[in-house]
């Protein structure tokens, strides 16, 4: 019994460990978190594709190359010019940068809901929607190493927690705890790296 399931959920197993080990690596501000965010997305797209959460397929599509971007910007020190130290600094997000993240993740929760109500068989349009939204926004704050993706994050996880349960895609609540709860422990550990 536990072998045939093992046998049925071996790509969600190995997403869910590739994405656990992606998750220390984010924590500590680790270069490797990069090519092991590419292997979780490339795992999860074959998950969410035969779970039909098509938007939470495309959002691993995203996560591949933005993947490919984090990777070169944590490299480059998010600088064109040379300098000894290229080690990317942890910033914090203004008010009118927020305000505008928030504004492109209800835009892209619009318009992505739209189309999974049209144009796909998804089963929960709206929540999918928006963590997908929610996501390629958060992404896109970790790639750039600013605080809050973690904040981003905890909230996009509990609701994914949420449709994972319903979906019965157990081994994936599973690992989305514990990106919940290491979300709050990356907030706090990025954290004191503002007063260095």
């Amino acid at each position: 019994m536990i072998h045939l399931w093992l046998e049925e959920n071996i790509i969600e197993i190995l997403g869910a460990i590739a994405g656990l080990v992606y998750l220390y690596f984010s924590v500590k501000q680790l270069i490797w978190l990069w090519p092991l965010g590419i292997l979780t997305s490339l795992l999860y797209v074959y998950v969410f594709y035969d779970s039909r959460l098509f938007a939470d397929m495309s959002l691993q599509v995203y996560y591949f190359f933005i993947s490919l971007y984090g990777w070169y910007f944590w490299v480059s020190g998010g600088s064109k010019s040379e300098t000894k130290e290229k080690k990317l600094k942890v910033s914090r997000l203004n008010f009118r940068m927020l305000s505008v993240l928030l504004f492109v993740t209800f835009i892209l929760t619009i318009i992505s809901g739209y189309i999974l109500i049209n144009f796909t068989g998804s089963t929960l349009p709206w929540w999918d929607a928006f963590t997908t939204s929610a996501s390629i926004v958060a992404m896109w704050m970790l790639a750039r190493k600013i605080l809050e993706n973690w904040l981003f994050w905890v909230v996009i996880d509990l609701i994914s927690m949420g449709i994972y349960i319903y979906k019965g895609l157990f081994p994936t609540v599973i690992l989305f705890f514990v990106y919940s709860t290491v979300a709050i422990v990356g907030y706090f550990e990025w954290r004191k790296d503002l007063k260095i």
